[in-house]
């Protein structure tokens, strides 16, 4: 792949969940945590309104969503990504396992990529769909060996990974 817009929209999109994880973080971390919790969701907007920004700029520019085919699979990919991501929380929450939802919408988020990384023709997106995969297992292990709750640690982990590929993302519109 080698197309700037979606660089920039990358950009834009990445640095936008990297400021929701963080924020989602934020449901009760370790008060040592906030003040750094605070700083990656604030260089997230900034990143995320810098891509807004640059995909504005550059929204004539090629882009791997142009082929029809490419279009529809990104779409299937994202709607099944929302609704089974959603359908999940639902069911966790009837279930009383809402303290679950944080690490299973960051499976399905990283199972997302490996399908996306096809459509964009891009193989950073397999490593951030297995982070995410790996974090979401991760959270599990760590939220049941500590103090820290699963939302914090998928939050703070996905805000941290998001973060590198939106500044990864930025270098290669660069």
């Amino acid at each position: 792949m080698n197309y700037i817009r979606d660089y920039a929209m990358m950009v834009a999109i990445f640095g936008f969940a990297s400021m929701a994880w963080f924020g989602w973080s934020q449901e009760n971390p370790p008060e040592s945590w906030r003040k750094f919790i605070g700083i990656g969701t604030g260089g997230a907007l900034l990143l995320c309104l810098w891509g807004v920004y640059l995909s504005i700029k550059n929204w004539g520019e090629a882009t791997a969503l142009a082929n029809d085919q490419s279009f529809v699979y990104y779409y299937v990919f994202v709607i099944l990504e929302f609704a089974v991501a959603g359908v999940g929380a639902f069911i966790l929450f009837q279930n009383a396992k809402g303290y679950y939802t944080a690490p299973w919408v960051c499976f399905i988020v990283g199972v997302h990529f490996f399908g996306l990384r096809f459509v964009f023709d891009d193989f950073s997106l397999n490593i951030l769909g297995l982070l995410l995969v790996l974090v979401s297992g991760l959270s599990l292990y760590v939220s049941k060996n500590t103090k820290l709750i699963n939302s914090t640690v998928t939050g703070v982990l996905s805000g941290i990974i998001f973060l590198g590929f939106t500044i990864f993302n930025l270098f290669r519109f660069f």
